[in-house]
Formats: structure tokens, sequence, C-alpha cells
């Protein structure tokens, strides 16, 4: 059996010029980053603006085991399907971290015979976006120490510099660092800290900018700090901003790659859905949009997480609504949810999956909050029996959800079929009928927004606030920004903040131990649980795994 990069590896890849001339883009408006990725051009927006835009259809998830449960892979397999009945469907995905490469999860371009490709470019440097990403964050920390350094007449307070280094990388012992030691001549000394890069405000708001112009405001609005008179310190007093967008410019254009069976994709930005927002860009999607009659996004992790700021955030921001949710479940996931242990996920219990089937449920009924139809995917594992797989179509029968067995991972676009013809009859007949709208009205105190998620959405009684957090909140409130969205940070692997309460947990409150404002971006961050804005390395790392020979041939990826 071949692994996924040895898949990927014999593939039969178009050149990129190929698959842009497939989309009816001409070569004027790629910028070919080898053979087969490419930047997109700005000019391709002026020239699709007029265009109608086709369905926008979300792919989101159940809670996940630590392994993650084929979300992306759902999405690319979706693709490929959609293209083998004849639809006309464009991907847009985010880009994999580094973190998560050499880590626990690997990387993020699909899997088994749902791939997107060149998987090693994708998953190792690919464009080089996350490296702009970090080197413009990094600019703007240079010059926050430079001004300490060069005699600090902003007065800015060095006890209370908010705006962190970053790197892309899972490295713990950056959370916490002592900088400008060593003498006079190396900067003034403080306590610091690294987030990992797709933690960054700039990539959110890479990720969230409609134009070069709005990227360079939306960095200007960056609250890096407080003076000694506690007044705010914004990024555009550093004079620093055009020069962060002058690295920034080709990272804001959205990436043009295809899946194993040629159908195209756009990956561009990557935030952490636990962490951060968890979305492609903005114009990628809009542009996949554009470019297609169906374009298929994704959000990170369970619909508590990735799908709800899609939709709350994103959405708002961008002005989409989406026709369509796929929720992608694992009979594994939802024995997991049910108490199995991961070790004895393999084998048959249908009982557990009886228990663990109430998370699949809550997804459901969330994405209905929002008043949106819902397709279920079964991505299926070759562990799954026929009575298990029997409990979810009986369920979903119940529930009143169409839902389709999916063997993308091991058939490709053949293997989804009777997903894609699901949703596409799900859009027809819900032409018109979806209500779509936000859970909450952006205009709400901070408090009143984040009491309607952790209630609607997470099941909790309500949110407790540590002082630190109080504090914090009073400062915002203070500075004007208490009309934005909320984005929290929350464990992946629980609808609560607590990652050990699986299913569907009762009788828990949300406890926010600090907030965080992203004006640049747009919304507050509520950081829950020990939630780590810079992951660690597992016992053993994938890294491990991964090694290069002489010609340069990689093995190793997943």
């Amino acid at each position: 059996m071949l692994t996924d990069i040895e898949i990927a590896q014999n593939a039969k890849m178009l050149k990129i010029t190929e698959v842009a001339k497939n989309l009816g883009i001409g070569e004027e408006d790629i910028e070919p980053y080898g053979h087969y990725k490419a930047k997109l051009s700005e000019n391709l927006f002026k020239k699709t603006a007029d265009k109608p835009d086709g369905k926008l259809i979300l792919v989101t998830a159940i809670n996940p085991t630590p392994a993650g449960e084929g979300k992306t892979t759902i999405s690319v397999g979706l693709a490929e399907s959609m293209a083998k009945i004849g639809k006309n469907a464009v991907l847009a995905l985010r880009e994999p971290s580094l973190g998560p490469v050499f880590g626990i999860k690997g990387g993020a371009a699909g899997g088994g015979y749902a791939q997107v490709v060149p998987m090693e470019d994708i998953n190792l440097h690919f464009t080089g976006d996350m490296h702009a990403i970090t080197a413009a964050n990094n600019l703007l920390c240079a010059l926050i120490d430079n001004h300490l350094q060069q005699g600090n007449p902003l007065r800015i307070d060095q006890r209370r510099i908010l705006f962190k280094r970053c790197m892309d990388m899972n490295d713990r012992a950056l959370r916490y660092i002592n900088v400008g030691l060593g003498g006079k001549v190396n900067g003034v000394p403080r306590e610091d800290g690294f987030n990992i890069t797709v933690a960054s405000e700039i990539m959110a708001i890479l990720c969230l900018a409609s134009d070069l112009d709005d990227l360079k405001k939306r960095l200007e609005k960056i609250l890096v700090a407080y003076d000694l008179d506690g007044n705010p310190v914004y990024a555009k007093d550093l004079k620093g901003c055009g020069a962060m967008t002058a690295l920034l410019k080709d990272a804001l254009k959205p990436n043009l790659v295809q899946t194993l069976e040629n159908t195209p994709a756009i990956m561009h930005g990557g935030p952490f859905a636990n962490i951060a927002h968890g979305c492609n860009s903005v114009r990628a999607t809009k542009l996949a949009l554009k470019l297609g009659d169906y374009c298929i996004t994704e959000a990170g992790f369970g619909a508590d997480l990735g799908a709800e700021k899609f939709l709350d955030i994103k959405c708002r921001f961008a002005g989409l609504s989406p026709d369509c949710v796929v929720l992608v479940a694992t009979i594994r996931a939802l024995k997991y949810n049910g108490g199995v242990a991961k070790a004895d996920l393999q084998q048959e219990n249908v009982e557990a999956l009886k228990k663990g089937i109430v998370n699949l449920k809550t997804h459901i009924e969330n994405m209905h909050k929002y008043g949106l139809p819902v397709v279920v995917a079964i991505n299926r594992f070759y562990t799954d029996t026929d009575a298990e797989i029997e409990v979810i179509k009986s369920f979903c029968k119940e529930m009143g959800v169409e839902v389709s067995l999916a063997e993308i991972f091991a058939k490709g676009g053949e293997g989804g079929t009777d997903l894609a013809q699901k949703v596409c009859d799900t859009i027809d007949k819900n032409e018109g009928r979806t209500n779509f709208k936000p859970i909450y009205d952006e205009k709400l105190p901070v408090k009143e927004k984040l009491e309607i998620i952790a209630k609607e959405i997470y099941r909790a009684d309500g949110v407790v606030y540590t002082a630190q957090a109080e504090k914090s909140l009073k400062e915002i409130n203070a500075l004007g920004y208490s009309d934005i969205p909320v984005c929290v940070a929350k464990t992946q692997y629980s609808l609560s903040d607590d990652p050990t309460k699986l299913g569907k947990p009762e009788n828990f409150n949300i406890t926010v131990r600090d907030l965080k404002l992203s004006a640049g971006a747009g919304f507050v961050v509520a950081l829950t649980g020990d939630i780590m804005t810079m992951p660690g390395l597992p016992k053993v790392p994938a890294a491990e795994k991964i090694d290069c020979d002489n010609d340069g041939f990689i093995t190793g990826l997943f």
C-alpha cells in the first residue's frame, strides 16, 4: 500500500498554465513558481469582478480525535467528485503550517487519493507566504525594540508590550523569553515571547484583507503596546506599516495548485481554528466563487471552532452566504466521543458509537441555527463495520439530513460521487430558501456575544471571567472596540474548554482567562482553558520520519 507522499509523487500533474487555462485564466494573469504552482495576479480580480458568484459549500466536522478526521481529504475529494459528475468546482483551502507538518498531525494537503499537489512543496515552503508573514510580524517587533533603544519618544511601557515575535514552527521553549540581554548595545532588557506564525494577527489580517490598501490600513490598527500613561500605541505610530506591506504584497496574492485529478485548487492563508479564526483568505474564497460554479472551502477542526468563526467572522466581514454545509464525521471519532480509548478505536463498538453520536447531533443542530442545510459525510476507514455504518445512516435519517459514505481516501473522486450529487441536490432543493445569518449581532457587548456562543454553540451554562480577563475587557471597552466579533481560542477536542469532556458535555461553564484585542483583524480574541498560541512538539515528532536523499527526493511526509 502506497503512502500519501508516494501517491502524490506518482501523480500526473498538469503544468500550472494548463490548470489556469482550464479555468479561463490567461498566462498574463498567473505568476508561476516553477511548473506546478503559481500566484494569481491582482488584475484577475478586476477581470472577474462582474461575473456571478457560484455556490459556496463549507466543509466542517465533528470534534476530532488527536489524529484528525480527514476534513481536508473530504474537501479535496469532493472537488474531484464534483468534476466526476460534470460540475465545475474550485477548491479554496488553507496553506499548511510547518508546525503540524513536523509535529503530530502531519501536513494539510489531504490524504490518500484526495490530495492537493505538489504535496511536498505545499507542506514545506510553498510560495513563501508563511515566511513573508513571519518577516512582517518580526519587523514590527524589531521596530518596537529599536524604538525603546533609540530613546523611546512614544514612552512605550516595556512591561506592557502586547505584540509578540513569531515563527512557523512548534517550539515551546520560545513561549516566554528575555530579550535585550548582554549590555546596552543589545537593547533594553524585557520579557517577550513567540507565537506560531499562524496565530499572528498579521496572518488574520492577510486572510481578511480585501486588497493592498485594506491590508495596510489593518496593519496600522494593530495594538502593539500601552505607554507609561496607559494610552494605546498602534503599529502606525512606529511608522513601519509601509515596509510591512511591501513584505506582504506578493503574499496577498492567492496561490493556484491542483488536486491529484487536476481539479483546480486555490490555497491561501492558514490561521489555526483553535487559536485563530481557522479559514483561508477572503480573497481566495471570493476568487474561487467567480471562477467556478461551486466553491468548496473548509474551516478548521470541529464546527464549534472553525465553522462558528467562518460564519460569524469571515462571512460577516466578506458578505458571504454559504449554500450548504458538509459535516465530516468518522466512526472512530464518534466512538472516541463515546468514551473509547484511542488504542481501541479499531474495534467494533456499536454502543459507544450510539453514545458518542450526540456530538454529531449537536453540530448538525448548530449549523441549522445558522439557517443552513447540512449533508453528513462519513469519511470511511477500513475498520468501519456495516453495523456501525448503519447506526449513522439511521441516525441521520431521523435527523432529516442527507448522509453519504465517502470512500475518497481510497478511491479519489470516484469514491465521493454520491456525496457530490447529494450536495448538489441539497443546494438545488434549498435554492432561495436558506436563511443564513450569524449567531450574534456584533454590536452587542463582548460578554453578551461570548454568552451566546457559549450557550448556543458549546451548550455551556455560561461564561466565567478571571480577574485578568475582566481587566483586559475594561481596557478593550475603553478603546472603543467592544462592538466587533469575538474569536474564541479553545481546545478542538471538546465542545467545552476541557479536552477531556467528550461527546456533549453538560453542566459546565466556559472560563475566559484573558482577552486580546486584534484591532487590525477586527476581532477580540478570548483565551480559554490552557490553549497555547505557541504549540509544542509531541514525544515522537513527525519530523523524525522525514528525510531527503542526495537527489532531493523527500520521504516520510504525510
